[in-house]
């Protein structure tokens, strides 16, 4: 027996897919949530493109059938499920809305017309699920005596989120023997990219590092870089498996979790310099962050796009400032204007990167846990040739009111990719920005 799922309005904001997720199940759309989409559908961002590729996606299937009866969602699966748009007086009866009436929701609200459709087939179908990314929503709807859910398609268990390392109890013999032959001969299951820490409970400053690489081995990396990578060293062992795999050119996607203070973009505009600046690796440094307080339009403040940008993109020119020190009062203010002005370096708005294709660029993303996993595909497949993205951020913090630790893209982008070559993952747990900021993010 199908089941019947009512849609959110968000949800196919959320991403448009969604439409196509429920298999055999069948699928209701209240008309609010299509007056809904109606409203977004001009939008010049993600939720713009959701809107009209659902509206074209329902046009198609509107071919197949009547959509207040019910039209197939697959029509060349007989046994997939069915899709129909109700009005509330076409599904609700009198006796229900006289009901519904009395459940205290005022009908002005979109929302809570889209819950008197989903309260109304809940008493004539068998298995009525509301699918809501709107938390509060879910609330209202399981105080009405709904079955609620998330729309869970894209979701991860953030608790148990790959780390891209392990910790192997060893043998102070086994950790010699690492250092002599320079190969791990453990029989270890591992990902590609993936680290394994040697330690010793007797003597725990005596470990090893260890990397599996390409050639399907685990190889011996030292436990400090050797040098500074533009005037960076790693301070804990974690900052060292991500420093191995932000200079690797044959890893083309780094992504790094770790709460405030712990280095993660840090490490990557430092990376990134020494392999645009010093090693010519790549032609520029993309750096690109998305806009929440004010939506994801940047026309709030005045002037160019350029001088929008300088607002949101503060956090980053810290870093750059700490980075590009110099002796001299406001040295480092022109190193990175001469760096901007010589297009080694250029800021970009997330919504300007679609469409584009970028070939040998060394491409920054911080505060990726706000963005969705659709809009995260988005900016990973603008990768031309040769180019390198690194995808930062700290999925506790997170802006976006539909998202959470598990269902962003970049906890999702770290748990489906970690089967791959291509990509490398570390996530970054020690504080090092000082000694206040380690307290903070360990308390408070």
């Amino acid at each position: 027996m199908p089941k019947t799922f009512i849609l959110d309005t968000n949800v196919l904001l959320h991403n448009g897919n969604s439409l196509l997720a429920f298999k055999e199940n069948d699928i209701v759309l209240p008309m609010a949530v299509i007056e809904e989409l109606d409203r977004f559908k001009k939008n010049n961002d993600e939720l713009g493109r959701n809107a009209r590729w659902v509206i074209r996606k329902l046009d198609e299937m509107r071919k197949r059938g009547s959509l207040m009866n019910g039209v197939p969602i697959f029509p060349d699966q007989p046994d997939g499920g069915k899709i129909q748009i109700l009005s509330a007086r076409a599904a609700i009866s009198d006796e229900q809305m006289a009901r519904i009436s009395d459940s205290a929701l005022d009908l002005e609200h979109p929302d809570n017309r889209i819950l008197r459709v989903a309260l109304a087939l809940q008493n004539s179908r068998k298995e009525v699920f509301f699918i809501s990314k709107d938390i509060n929503l879910r609330l209202k709807a399981d105080a009405l005596g709904l079955q609620v859910m998330d729309f869970e398609n894209e979701r991860v268990e953030y608790e148990r989120l790959y780390s891209g390392f392990r910790v192997q109890e060893s043998s102070l013999d086994e950790i010699e023997s690492f250092y002599k032959n320079k190969i791990l001969k453990l029989d270890l299951e591992m990902a590609p990219n993936e680290f394994v820490v040697l330690q010793n409970s007797e003597n725990p400053k005596r470990s090893a590092i260890g990397r599996k690489t390409a050639d399907g081995k685990i190889h011996l990396i030292s436990n400090r870089s050797e040098g500074t990578v533009w005037n960076v060293e790693a301070r804990n062992k974690e900052q060292r498996m991500a420093l191995e795999l932000l200079l690797d050119p044959e890893v083309k996607l780094v992504t790094l979790v770790g709460s405030a203070g712990t280095g993660k973009t840090l490490l990557a505009l430092a990376t990134a310099l020494e392999q645009v600046q010093r090693l010519n690796l790549y032609s520029k440094i993309l750096v690109s962050r998305p806009i929440m307080p004010l939506g994801n339009d940047i026309g709030y403040l005045p002037g160019a796009k350029d001088d929008k940008l300088f607002q949101w993109m503060k956090p980053i020119f810290d870093n750059l400032d700490y980075l590009l020190k110099s002796n001299h009062p406001g040295g480092s203010a022109k190193k990175i204007s001469d760096l901007i002005s010589s297009q080694r370096l250029e800021m970009e708005a997330i919504t300007y990167i679609r469409g584009r294709s970028l070939a040998k660029h060394f491409v920054i993303i911080d505060e990726a846990q706000n963005l969705t996993p659709h809009e995260i595909k988005t900016i990973i497949s603008r990768a031309g040739e040769e180019t390198k993205m690194v995808l930062t951020g700290d999925p506790e913090q997170i802006d976006n009111p539909y998202l959470d630790a598990s269902s962003n893209g970049l906890t999702y982008s770290a748990e489906r990719l970690k089967d791959q070559k291509l990509h490398g993952h570390i996530t970054l747990t020690r504080s090092e920005r000082s000694e206040l900021a380690g307290i903070a993010a360990k308390f408070l």
